[in-house]
């Protein structure tokens, strides 16, 4: 991939670590390429599970990567247990079944 390229792509979500931002089943449109900002919800993986994706929220770059949590802190596991993510993109709408823009963490 060149340097600067961006592409998007469909992304299902699976599991109930988003919820209620993002819900088991829901189809999100994701960025590749680019820097997240803290708030952005993001697709990542972590070194000690490189085959697996997962959607969370960026809250802070650290250690070269990214500290990333889930809205719902009873189903996630994230940076809390793994430590800091590498993002591979960023999740800008929603796009089934409901499409619409993605909103900050309830919580925020």
């Amino acid at each position: 991939m060149e340097i600067g390229v961006r592409w998007w792509r469909r992304v299902a979500v699976r599991g109930p670590s988003m919820s209620p931002t993002v819900r088991d089943g829901d189809v999100l449109l994701v960025r590749f390429g680019g820097e997240p900002s803290p708030g952005d919800v993001v697709l990542v993986r972590w070194s000690a599970r490189p085959e697996q994706l997962s959607v969370k929220r960026a809250v802070r770059p650290e250690g070269g990567g990214w500290w990333v949590l889930g809205d719902n802190p009873f189903g996630s596991t994230d940076s809390r247990v793994l430590g800091p993510a590498d993002v591979v993109g960023i999740a800008s709408a929603r796009m089934w079944p409901q499409p619409g823009r993605l909103r900050p963490a309830p919580h925020s």
